[in-house]
């Protein structure tokens, strides 16, 4: 993979860590993992495991899909 790529892939996962370590709001802290994802999958597919890179891109949205509305939902809708 070219430096350059390298580098960029690498501070975008940074970026999503720092952005999940700062954020307190747990709806936005998902979506800083989400950012992380994005800079992270790049390096399982340059590794070669395309299997598992695919089963992740099918997993980690589906999951942020089913997460986000229940952690809007307010104490008293239960």
């Amino acid at each position: 993979m070219d430096e350059i790529l390298v580098l960029l892939f690498a501070a975008v996962a940074l970026i999503g860590a720092l952005g999940t370590y700062l954020q307190r709001d747990p709806f936005n802290k998902l979506i800083a993992i989400g950012i992380t994802y994005g800079g992270v999958l790049p390096f399982i597919i340059d590794r070669g495991y395309l299997d598992v890179a695919i089963v992740v891109s099918l997993i980690i949205p589906i999951s942020t899909i089913i997460i986000l509305p229940l952690m809007r939902r307010d104490l008293r809708d239960t």
